[in-house]
């Protein structure tokens, strides 16, 4: 679990830069950049999701002890 959690970061991250590129910034809802935006959002939110496991199970340690 150790290892697996920051591959699993590293691959939203870079699901989250590579959809961040292929926006059209000119008009970001419209076409094929509404799929980048919401693949986009979801990575990041992925991301943030697999940071607050990541803190929770120190928390859980923490108590434990």
């Amino acid at each position: 679990m150790k290892i697996i959690l920051p591959i699993f970061i590293f691959l939203a991250l870079s699901l989250c830069i590579f959809n961040l590129i292929k926006i059209n910034w000119e008009s970001p809802l419209t076409g094929e950049s509404i799929i980048a935006v919401i693949g986009a959002v979801a990575s990041a939110s992925s991301c943030l999701l697999l940071v607050i496991l990541i803190l929770s199970k120190k928390i859980a340690k923490k108590l434990k002890k």
